[in-house]
């Protein structure tokens, strides 16, 4: 039971990573792959839903700790994240709809209470850490979870017809949210980044969102663009929504390269030995949705020659994903002597 009690609150980014993937090699052609992939977020979900609830039951007080925790509380937004990112890729894989209405229903309740609870507990809190210990890439969760609510609606809206106008206001009035929050954090995020010390210890994984954030806002803009001649005031604002969203791909791209160095200038140059950490997921993530936002893009902006890009990081993004779990598996399988004797 202690490991329920400490159970990592981002751990949900296993579903967001493992559900983008499948839906990048459903994109690129890779039906068989995109389907085992579907199979095991299924699972995944279903095991970390069971455990979340029992640390919910069970454990009450170490979810208040984490929380109010800087560093750990954003990844409680995962779950939000996690919900919707299924809920899309079971409409985009397997082109089943109603369970995805489901997913969407839960994601947006949860999205309310954990998005206002954290940044309350974030506000009202005493004793505020200083911004190089209190801040990190997991904060931009935020901005995934409001863009992976905004996406799968759109999905929804383009199959259920009724009310699909009033659908489409709120799914965009979503992506503007989430917009407004990643140019809120990432400024702190980049400040900590160039004015406050970095170690080889604090520079994680979880800074991959810093273009994963970008990358989904990204793929709701692109899916608003695509919806346009489904609601007259979507239609209104395209040639603003395509500026936006280049704004935001170019963005992204310009974060891979830094990310890859920084990456390679903590485990090479300062050494820090790789094991595997469930926060490794938030690495995987983005590079699925890369691939998924840049395919998205290229039709949304009728620019084929951009596919050139998803076709190259489809492998990168299953490879990496494959590497990850193949890290949890051996992380699991370490564990099983240890509990058995």
């Amino acid at each position: 039971m202690d490991g329920v009690a400490k159970l990592f609150p981002g751990y949900f980014a296993m579903v967001m990573a493992t559900g983008i993937t499948s839906v990048a090699a459903s994109l690129m052609g890779f039906g068989g792959i995109a389907w085992g992939l579907l199979y095991i977020n299924i699972a995944t979900f279903a095991v970390l839903s069971v455990l979340f609830l029992a640390r919910l039951t069970f454990f009450f007080d170490e979810i208040k700790k984490d929380l109010i925790d800087h560093l750990r509380g954003p990844g409680f937004l995962t779950i939000v994240a996690g919900c919707c990112v299924l809920g899309s890729q079971l409409i985009l894989v397997a082109e089943t709809f109603a369970p995805a209405v489901y997913l969407w229903i839960v994601g947006f309740i949860l999205w309310a209470v954990i998005m206002y609870a954290f940044f309350t507990a974030m506000t009202i809190r005493e004793g505020k850490p200083p911004l190089e210990k209190g801040i990190s890439g997991t904060w931009l969760i935020a901005t995934v979870a409001t863009q992976s609510v905004s996406v799968l609606g759109t999905l929804l809206a383009a199959h259920y017809r009724t009310y699909r106008h009033e659908f489409l206001f709120f799914t965009l009035c979503m992506f503007f949210t989430g917009c407004m929050l990643y140019l809120i954090l990432i400024t702190l995020i980049f400040y900590r980044f160039t004015f406050l010390a970095i170690t080889r210890e604090n520079l994680g994984p979880p800074y991959w969102i810093n273009m994963g954030a970008v990358a989904i806002t990204t793929l709701a803009a692109s899916r608003l663009i695509l919806a346009a001649d489904e609601f007259h005031l979507i239609r209104e604002l395209v040639p603003f929504l395509k500026g936006f969203t280049l704004f935001f791909w170019a963005a992204g791209s310009w974060w891979i390269p830094l990310l890859v160095i920084l990456g390679l200038w903590r485990h090479l140059y300062k050494k820090l030995p790789i094991r595997y950490d469930p926060q490794y997921w938030s690495m995987v993530f983005p590079l699925g949705m890369y691939t998924v936002c840049t395919f998205q893009l290229s039709k949304a902006l009728d620019f084929p020659s951009l596919m050139l890009i998803p076709q190259i990081v489809v492998y990168v993004a299953l490879v990496v994903w494959a590497i990850v779990f193949l890290g949890l598996v051996y992380s699991l399988a370490k564990e099983l002597p240890i509990k058995g004797s």
